[in-house]
């Protein structure tokens, strides 16, 4: 190690690979083939070269104990007395645990040497290359180097080169200080060049006097590269202004610019876990002014252990107010769970029996529509049980047709009889009556529309019973007309867009022997649920929605929403044709699969749902989003299903009234018992300060020390 007055400013030179192999080699080799020889003491391998010399591991003869022997190999004329003052400030630091302890010196040997304790885990740079400690243990670790440094100062000795590689780690990671190959006694002159970006500025001077508040500033150094992992103001750029200097005196010139015209290190007030007393002893140690600077390493020592201090009565003073928090945290949990199980208690009986209403409704509409369904069925078996009807359409048959006047006019008057009826019992209208013979083809129709008289309609549903609708013109050879009343499939109206529904009914002849032609009425499946509109509310008047669906595929056939939507008119076939309705069921809009097959598992059981999504979402987010409460019940025979549906979010406001409510009254309740710990915790705290300040005005009346000055 170097030990001029004019060193380099690194203490601690790296060996290149090169080196590193030879030592390697070396170590490979017996210690005497190296002419190196301790008496007692035995070579294992070579742990370092310096500029002045080697340094190995050995193994004493006696006890077997490892120790670390440093020769001066490369002697170079250089003066021994300077070389000399690492050892006898070891010897004179020998009593201390957290400095490397002396065991031997041979300095009449050739080449010199001294034998020290060996630390196994190396020093502290080699640490810090693997990564940086938490906060902790870097405070652990400098608190031990203060007290090494505390017991130097003592001894009057001033390290001035206190760096990483000059700390060595024991097997338990206690640190001990090393290398005072750069240390003066206090009362020197001579100045002691440390390791650039370790070293105080003002250090940075040929002609600089030693001062304990170099060390002040090197530990400041230290901590905060054991916190942010490099030491202050080592940065590429600054390494690369320094190597473009070729004298000692030009380095150490801009050396001192860098630190004193660069911003203020800011990296270890953003490391986690540095708390802020951790942080102003950081940026005490390292002020440019050493008259701002703790005064030696004993004053670092001390506030290191009132912080410390500090920290252990944290937690007493944190629990006296996480106490109060804990219970007041305690009640409103308990209060939040009383509060949440009253709401999720009343949430669910007011679902239960909404759901209960829905089944109920749903229930009554299935029926209603059923029975509906039925009562026009049997309108048109008994108009086409008529003899004279039937004698009519025989003899119009016979004509081939032209001659038909007789059974229209039958069919006309009884129409309009049958929409009397209706009328006056406040029952929607059919929106059309038609008569096709066997072949398909319509020989009568009321509402008038001469487009489809006298057409083939073989290919539709009503007229065969099968279950499906052929495309116009392609009925397989040989369908013939139904056999008994039918409900066709839904089918969509060419003037309106709206789903219809067809009843037929086969008119037989005179003698009941031959089906002689299909007498059917068509109806918006609107017009079924719309007497129903109005009538069906859920408890509290809660408005609710219905629905027919077709359970095979789970399309949505009406929606009582539709109408509504467009503008509050309801479809009639006067529109014009080709005038689609501003909004239009689709395949799309479909009940999930998951839901259908509830519904068709449950059969005749009607079928509950606490979260529901409306199909309507699709073309009426705004009107049908969101969940709700919804019961499904088939309708007769058919492969229908009635919806009725309402509003999860209405079912629930009481619900969410009587949360508002308890909230409310528990905020109150919290808020006040909150003000009254804030209130108590405060004259604690006042009180507290106020002995504080008691207590330091008291010191203040001392005669100040050095080691009182303030930090910036």
């Amino acid at each position: 190690m170097p030990h001029s007055d004019q060193p380099s400013l690194d203490l601690t030179p790296r060996q290149t690979d090169e080196q590193l192999e030879r030592s390697r080699l070396l170590s490979e080799q017996a210690p005497g083939s190296a002419g190196l020889k301790v008496p007692g003491y035995s070579l294992i391998e070579r742990l370092g070269e310096g500029a002045y010399g080697e340094v190995w591991l050995a193994r004493e003869g006696k006890t077997g104990k490892h120790v670390a022997i440093k020769f001066y190999t490369h002697r170079r004329g250089l003066d021994w007395s300077l070389l000399n003052r690492e050892v006898e400030k070891l010897a004179l630091l020998y009593t201390s645990r957290n400095i490397v302890r002396l065991i031997d010196v041979g300095w009449q040997s050739d080449p010199p040497h001294y034998v020290m304790e060996y630390l196994e885990r190396g020093s502290l740079e080699t640490l810090l290359a693997e990564g940086t400690p938490d906060p902790e243990e870097a405070v652990r670790i400098i608190r031990s180097v203060c007290q090494a440094l505390v017991h130097a100062h003592g001894r009057g000795v001033l390290h001035c080169d206190l760096k990483p590689a000059n700390v060595l780690l024991d097997s338990d990671l206690e640190p001990r200080l090393c290398d005072f190959g750069q240390s003066r006694l206090s009362h020197e002159q001579n100045p002691a060049l440390g390791t650039l970006f370790y070293m105080a500025p003002e250090q940075a001077s040929l002609d600089a006097i030693p001062d304990a508040r170099w060390d002040v500033y090197a530990l400041g150094a230290l901590l905060f590269q054991l916190l942010t992992g490099h030491p202050p103001y080592r940065t590429p750029q600054n390494e690369a202004l320094l190597k473009e200097t070729t004298t000692l005196e030009d380095r150490l010139q801009t050396y001192r610019e860098i630190v004193t015209t660069s911003p203020r290190p800011r990296e270890h007030h953003r490391v986690k876990g540095a708390d802020r007393r951790l942080v102003e002893i950081v940026d005490r140690c390292l002020h440019l002014d050493p008259e701002r600077r703790y005064s030696n390493a004993q004053a670092v020592l001390d506030v290191l252990y009132i912080r410390e201090r500090q920290r252990r009565v944290q937690p007493l003073v944190a629990m006296g107010g996480i106490g109060p928090a804990v219970i007041l945290l305690a009640m409103f949990l308990f209060a939040s769970r009383s509060i949440q199980s009253a709401v999720s208690t009343t949430g669910d009986n007011l679902t239960a029996r909404a759901l209960e209403s829905d089944v109920i409704s749903v229930t009554i509409l299935a029926s209603g529509v059923e029975k509906e369904l039925q009562d026009r069925l049997d309108e048109l078996i008994e108009v086409a049980s008529d003899l004279n009807l039937r004698r009519a359409i025989e003899h119009a048959e016979g004509t081939a047709w032209s001659d038909r006047q007789a059974f229209q006019k039958l069919l006309n008057e009884t129409r309009s009889n049958v929409d009397e009826r209706r009328r006056k019992r406040n029952r929607q209208l059919d929106t059309s009556w038609f008569f096709v013979d066997t072949q398909g083809f319509q020989r009568w129709r009321n509402r008038f529309d001469p487009a489809v008289i006298d057409k083939d309609f073989s290919y539709r549903d009503y007229f065969h019973g099968h279950s499906i609708e052929y495309e116009r013109g392609k009925a397989p050879k040989g369908t013939g007309p139904i056999q008994q009343p039918y409900i066709s499939l839904p089918f969509e109206s060419k003037s309106t867009f709206r789903n219809m529904v067809a009843l037929s009914v086969p008119v037989w002849d005179q003698d009941n022997v031959n089906i002689i032609g299909v007498l059917a009425r068509t109806t918006h499946l609107e017009q079924l649920l719309s007497q129903y509109r109005g009538s069906i509310r859920g408890s509290n008047g809660v408005a609710r929605t219905i629905a027919l669906a077709d359970h095979r595929n789970g399309r949505l056939l009406d929606h009582s929403q539709l109408a509504s939507l467009d503008s509050g008119e309801t479809p009639d076939e006067e529109a014009p044709p080709g005038s689609p309705p501003s909004f239009e069921l689709t395949e799309d809009v479909a009940i999930p699969e998951a839901t259908l097959q509830r519904i068709r598992t449950a059969g005749d059981t009607a079928v509950r749902l606490e979260h529901y999504e409306d199909p309507m979402q699709t073309i009426d987010p705004d009107g049908s989003s969101g969940e709700w409460l919804a019961a499904f019940s088939s309708v007769g025979e058919t492969d229908w299903t009635a919806i009725v549906q309402e509003r999860r979010s209405d079912v629930l406001k009481p619900v969410f009234e009587l949360q508002a409510t308890l909230r409310m009254y528990a905020w109150i309740a919290f808020g006040i018992a909150g003000s009254v710990v804030a209130a108590s915790w405060y004259i604690v705290l006042k009180s507290i300060n106020e002995r504080g300040i008691r207590h330091w005005s008291r010191g203040a009346r001392r005669k100040p020390r050095a080691s009182d000055t303030p930090s910036s």
